[in-house]
């Protein structure tokens, strides 16, 4: 039997007669750390750690030197890093982990770049502006490297970049437009990596990438139905509850079909909010602060014993 979980040995372990020298071998060879996996944890651990101290470094010793540095000190420094980093990358001995993340570092360089160039200069431009170019100057690296960490601060780029247009370029756009929009948007990258994972498009998702994914979508889903229960529902509100009620739906199907207990956690604490919400915009008498209290103690209990009874049932089905 291949990929036996620790699940799996325990249950081997209470239903058979197998020694306890047997169950301890197969803890070994599939459930602990060999000698190796440490060491390459604990390489790249170090590793992004100084990295990420170093580039820390670099942001506060601008910071507190930064009346007394020249502005070619101020811009060269961070350019020398940057092409340093840049060609650490293209050496071929450095393996591709390593790479990776000097280039996450980098292009945390490339945003203080950017912040330092704009206050040098004085260009007066906006957020955005600082936001947009971070977000494409990157752009390369992202793909290039195809690191999860890297990703995720693209995709965060992406969306301040966007929330800025909206405030700073475009103003006027309902602000239930641009949470529908922004949740459309994390859905649309979330339900991507799912299915290319499934279909083996894209090898090793880590399971981190895809829950902060779902967390994001799931939370500009409820910030946004709780801001049109408060905004007297504004007609794109019926667009969100159409919406969020699907991507809810495919989310708790997806859940169950994959045994995942997060799924099934977080769009239930999602719709508890939206619905304690609903119960405030009906009345804000000190009895309606009573009520919703009780129904997020009665509601939070069901979930949890709820989510208890499939755990337990998916682990005898083992």
């Amino acid at each position: 039997m291949k990929n036996l979980q620790r699940e799996d040995i325990q249950i081997i372990s209470r239903h058979s007669s197998v020694s306890e020298q047997a169950i301890e071998k197969a803890l070994k060879e599939n459930v602990y750390n060999d000698k190796e996996t440490w060491q390459k944890f604990l390489r790249l651990f170090l590793i992004t750690l100084g990295i990420g101290f170093t580039t820390a470094g670099v942001i506060f010793f601008f910071a507190y030197n930064w009346s007394d540095l020249n502005k070619f000190v101020k811009l060269g420094l961070i350019e020398v890093l940057i092409i340093a980093a840049t060609i650490l990358v293209l050496l071929p001995k450095i393996k591709n982990g390593t790479k990776n993340i000097i280039l996450t570092g980098s292009s945390f360089l490339a945003g203080a770049l950017f912040a330092v160039f704009g206050q040098v200069y004085q260009t007066g431009a906006d957020a955005y502006d600082f936001f947009l170019a971070w977000t494409l100057f990157i752009t390369l690296w992202v793909i290039v490297s195809n690191f999860a960490p890297l990703w995720l601060l693209y995709i965060v780029l992406i969306n301040t970049t966007f929330f800025l247009y909206t405030e700073q370029v475009v103003k006027g756009w309902p602000e239930i437009l641009v949470i529908t929009l922004l949740f459309l948007f994390n859905t649309a990258i979330l339900i991507a990596t799912v299915l290319l994972g499934h279909y083996k498009r894209i090898e090793n998702i880590p399971k981190w990438f895809i829950y902060i994914l779902a967390l994001g979508s799931v939370t500009f889903a409820t910030i946004g139905i709780v801001f049109g229960i408060m905004d007297d529902q504004p007609p794109l509100f019926i667009v969100l509850i159409l919406t969020t009620l699907i991507v809810f739906a495919l989310g708790i199907w997806h859940g169950i079909r994959s045994k995942n207990t997060f799924y099934l956690s977080i769009i239930p604490l999602s719709l508890i909010i939206i619905i304690s919400a609903f119960l405030f915009k009906i009345s804000h008498e000190e009895i309606m602060f009573f009520m919703v209290g009780l129904f997020i103690i009665v509601s939070v209990t069901l979930v949890i014993m709820n989510l208890l009874t499939l755990q337990k049932k998916w682990t005898n089905e083992k």
